[in-house]
């Protein structure tokens, strides 16, 4: 499975109902990891954290609203987007769900197309070159639909890991990247690759922006990683 397919955690105690949803996620090219109560999903973001969560509010033992509350107060998970589920349709329901720090408020029963249509609303936000968004960075253009990259209007030729490598830079530019970072992001979590494997790719992919001129536009942040700009 290709690992820029973005990761969407999906909790729900209800087992019929977290099927149907995770199969229609897979349906439209995510790869799903699923919890069915609350402890399990902040375990699982623990261990790497998802591109977006789908979570229901109703869970046994720790709701919906306090994985919400955790995740959205530490540094590390505050930017995945979280889209809440809840049978809770009153105003106050709905704001307290917001206020908490979700991103959106889904209220059963709802429609699964619209849900769909939600969760790649919160991708093209925070994953954009995921749901066939164009980036741009200075002179550098990356179309992840065409998987086609320019610099100054000339085509560059980038293998699959570069590419993946460069819309992950240009997705969020000046953020430094740890190689174990871009390990999970590009080549992915279940794959075991070795660091070094990362400056390999980046020397090539270096090499490739660098083809028709112009300067460097990776930085090499020394103990940290790497970063574009």
């Amino acid at each position: 499975m290709s690992s820029d397919q973005p990761t969407v955690l999906l909790v729900e105690d209800e087992p019929a109902q977290r099927e149907v949803l995770a199969y229609n996620l897979e349906a439209e090219g995510f790869r799903v990891s699923r919890a069915e109560n609350g402890e399990e999903a902040l375990m699982l973001v623990e261990e790497g954290a998802p591109d977006l969560i789908v979570l229901d509010w109703m869970l046994p033992n720790v709701s919906g609203i306090e994985v919400c509350r955790q995740l959205k107060t530490r540094s590390d998970t505050r930017g995945v987007p979280i889209i809440m589920l809840s049978a809770r349709s009153e105003e106050v329901d709905r704001v307290r769900g917001l206020e908490t720090g979700a991103d959106d408020y889904v209220v059963k029963p709802y429609s699964v197309v619209e849900l769909m249509a939600r969760v790649r609303a919160q991708l093209r936000r925070t994953r954009p070159s995921t749901v066939g968004e164009r980036l741009e960075y200075e002179d550098i253009v990356l179309d992840s639909e065409t998987h086609r990259v320019t610099r100054d209007g000339k085509d560059l030729k980038l293998g699959p890991t570069e590419f993946r490598l460069l819309s992950t830079f240009m997705e969020k530019p000046g953020r430094v990247w740890s190689r174990e970072q871009l390990l999970d992001r590009v080549w992915g979590r279940d794959i075991y690759v070795d660091t070094r494997t990362v400056d390999v790719h980046i020397g090539r992919l270096r090499k490739a922006l660098s083809k028709h001129g112009g300067g460097d536009p990776l930085r090499t942040v020394r103990g940290a990683g790497y970063a574009l700009g």
